[in-house]
């Protein structure tokens, strides 16, 4: 069953990135996305989203949808919000998430 989740999720993250072309999907046991240096999004061993953003819009997207902040081998991911599975059902939302973390990622300090 677990495997079936991880399975289903992470076809839906491999189709939600490969609508974004400024970025692509990366790592092979921890499927994640990277620009600047900096992680931005990624699927944890629970098949799980994640989602960097900064601090204005973490606080915005914590108040507007029920969530938490995202995990990640049981530790916080900081600046990071779990995506609840009833957002796969917006993609458009989804890709407006994601590129508003990749557009945050790169107003930082290269890495």
């Amino acid at each position: 069953m677990a495997s079936e989740k991880w399975d289903k999720n992470l076809q839906f993250y491999d189709d939600l990135v490969a609508q974004c072309p400024r970025f692509e999907r990366k790592g092979k046991t921890m499927p994640y996305t990277s620009a600047n240096g900096y992680m931005f999004s990624l699927l944890n061993k629970n098949a799980e989203l994640g989602i960097r953003f900064s601090k204005d819009l973490q606080k915005a997207y914590m108040e507007s949808i029920p969530t938490t902040l995202f995990k990640s081998y049981g530790a916080i991911m900081q600046g990071y919000v779990l995506i609840p599975e009833a957002l796969y059902t917006e993609p458009k939302k989804l890709l407006e998430m994601l590129n508003e973390s990749y557009d945050y990622v790169m107003t930082l300090e290269p890495k």
